[in-house]
């Protein structure tokens, strides 16, 4: 598999599993309606980890142009790689929220309130406020990128000899996410990833919905802006730092 096709494998995986779980909470008459943030938060970390095992030996698992962004500049990246990532993660992202609503069309089909719907695709803040929102989008991929970054292979002390963890390497970041969901993600929905909300909002706004509702887009630009913001602002301080 090469890289590009990685990402997109990976970001697809991410977003159908991902925005998956948004429908099972969000929309009337599936067997997860209205179960809550705990299990939102969980099946993202759950996504995160099933495109990292897959994409992750291939192309590094970016999925995510922060990520990408972040690497590039704090030099563990090649930087003419940056394009085509991006656009592998986004075409990832809209296919992976296309088979979203195709899976679920019954359900959107039952489900009255419009936001309820777009829920499943991209975020909206819990209270709007410009400066805050934007804020909460920074610092939840700054944790993200900055742990990133930091990773480090399992070691013996002695002579540093690699203990492979297989697939169980995937768990660091999905814990991650988690703790990002869980501890900062109560306030705008924690996209922390262009790709993941853009890619998915787009779709929202192509395909035919019942009462479809607001598309939002006065709001989009925070999760694409802030998580490359909070990406920069890691990336600068790893390079800061012994």
């Amino acid at each position: 598999m090469t890289p590009f096709i990685a990402e997109v494998v990976g970001t697809f995986l991410l977003i159908l599993l991902g925005c998956g779980v948004n429908a099972n909470v969000s929309l009337k008459k599936t067997f997860g309606s209205g179960s809550g943030w705990m299990v939102i938060t969980t099946g993202w970390a759950f996504a995160v980890y099933t495109g990292v095992v897959v994409a992750g030996p291939y192309s590094g698992a970016h999925m995510n142009p922060a990520v990408t962004i972040g690497l590039a500049l704090a030099g563990d990246f090649s930087i003419y790689d940056v394009p085509n990532y991006i656009i592998a993660q986004f075409i990832g992202a809209i296919l992976g929220a296309f088979f979203v609503w195709l899976i679920h069309k019954d359900h959107f089909d039952a489900t009255e309130d419009g936001n309820n719907k777009r829920a499943v695709f991209c975020n909206a803040p819990a209270i709007p406020n410009t400066v805050l929102n934007l804020l909460t989008e920074i610092a939840g991929t700054f944790v993200l990128v900055l742990a990133v970054l930091y990773f480090t292979d399992a070691t013996l002390t002695k002579d540093n000899t690699i203990i492979g963890l297989g697939s169980l390497g995937a768990l660091p970041v999905a814990l991650i996410v988690w703790g990002i969901g869980l501890g900062l993600g109560g306030t705008t929905g924690y996209a922390i990833n262009p790709a993941r909300d853009l890619g998915p909002r787009i779709v929202h706004a192509l395909v035919p919905i019942k009462n479809k509702g607001p598309y939002g887009w006065e709001y989009a630009w925070i999760p694409v802006l802030g998580p490359i913001i909070g990406g920069v602002l890691a990336a600068l301080l790893s390079l800061g730092l012994p």
